[in-house]
């Protein structure tokens, strides 16, 4: 809120660095948002839902693509989020906070309760119920939503509460693609399938062999990219998959994958979120759903609000305790309870499992309300309560 305030003194420099920063990319993300809900809720939305479900086609002499463009925004562009999301969580495993077993080990398990926990409660809310098949729309957490969040926080937080959040998020939405494609995918093409594994061993074999022209495997990743999305697979996984085979060191140099990092973080930050959470957050708010609370809408509610934490923070306690994990560096628990607060965010995954999960779309509505409410609770949640602790540490 001090950005705000000092927003009048500052100079064509300061308001430059001030752009630059993490604080402004999270408050670029909110505001689209707020800017999504406005359009789909007034008579904005005759104008811009159109173009939205605007398709598009692609025709090349070896495939043609055709797609609307929240397809092209939630296949296409968060892949290359992905992509830069990997990036950071394969530096930070060669030579920062991840780089020892104990370290790496415990986003695993806290993303594990984190999509264990959520599941249970609503299994729990819908038992006996046709509603049951949404048993994993609050399991998972929307990396760029809760990036933003904690980036709103600045220095507030230790970094290395950010990348326990990264690795954490990533495992979790890694843990949402697999309950997709064994619970919710309508058909798996193993062809694709094949040829996308053969894809993922020549960019191995680059890696292996040293080559260091990141040309070469954007290339391959973007053909990983179109088997993917044809297999059945989640496309996004493309961008993780890309990530991990870029090359890297532990050394001062400048690696290609720094170098790839620091290329996608402003149109990343700047274009690719901002646009992904205005397209997929354009939501008409029904009212009449908040009349009758439906297991449906309990389920997704005390899933997303009480689950995500209580499940990241049991897991994570216990994964100490058994001494197979450690604390990131500068952290302490009440910080942990706060990163589970933002777990609960859950927006893209969500959002998209709900529609997969109902045929009807009444229910989809309900489902896409109350994980939004769900979600905007658990933010401001989550911001509130790191922001206090901040001022007592």
């Amino acid at each position: 809120m001090n950005y705000f305030f000092a927003m009048a003194t500052f100079s064509p420099r300061h308001l430059l660095r001030f752009i630059k920063t993490e604080q402004f990319s999270g408050i670029l993300l909110l505001v689209s948002v707020l800017l999504s809900l406005v359009i789909a809720n007034t008579f904005l939305s005759a104008y811009i839902l159109p173009l939205l479900t605007y398709s598009t086609v692609i025709v090349t002499p070896l495939c043609s693509i055709v797609f609307h463009v929240p397809t092209w925004v939630n296949d296409g562009l968060m892949s290359v989020f992905f992509l830069l999301v990997g990036l950071e969580i394969k530096r930070e495993f060669v030579e920062g906070e991840l780089s020892s077993f104990k370290k790496a080990s415990l986003p695993v398990f806290a993303a594990m309760g984190g999509m264990l926990m959520p599941a249970l409660i609503y299994s729990l809310c819908n038992v006996g119920k046709a509603s049951l098949v949404g048993w994993a729309i609050p399991t998972a957490t929307d990396i760029a939503f809760a990036l933003a969040v904690l980036a709103l926080l600045g220095n507030r937080v230790p970094s290395s509460l950010k990348v326990f959040l990264i690795a954490l998020a990533i495992v979790d939405d890694l843990g949402a693609i697999v309950m997709i494609a064994l619970f919710y995918s309508v058909e798996l093409h193993y062809d694709y399938l094949l040829w996308a594994a053969l894809v993922v061993g020549l960019l191995m074999l680059l890696n292996r062999f040293g080559i260091q022209c990141v040309v070469w495997y954007v290339l391959l990743g973007l053909l990983l990219w179109y088997l993917l999305l044809h297999s059945g697979v989640h496309a996004t996984l493309s961008g993780v998959i890309l990530a991990f085979t870029i090359p890297t060191n532990a050394g001062r140099d400048t690696s290609p994958l720094e170098r790839l990092e620091q290329y996608l973080q402003i149109p990343v930050g700047y274009v690719i979120m901002p646009l992904f959470a205005f397209v997929n957050t354009c939501i008409f708010l029904d009212i009449s759903v908040f009349e009758h609370w439906t297991p449906i809408s309990l389920g997704i509610l005390l899933g997303l609000v009480l689950g995500k934490p209580l499940g990241i923070v049991l897991f994570s306690f216990f994964a100490v305790r058994a001494k197979i994990g450690v604390l990131p560096k500068g952290c302490y628990w009440k910080q942990i309870v706060g990163l589970g607060m933002l777990g609960g965010i859950g927006f893209t995954m969500s959002i998209f499992v709900s529609m997969l999960s109902f045929a009807d779309v009444g229910l989809q509505v309900q489902a896409k309300t109350f994980v939004l409410l769900a979600s905007l609770c658990s933010g401001f949640m989550g911001y509130f309560y790191l922001n206090r602790l901040s001022k007592r540490l």
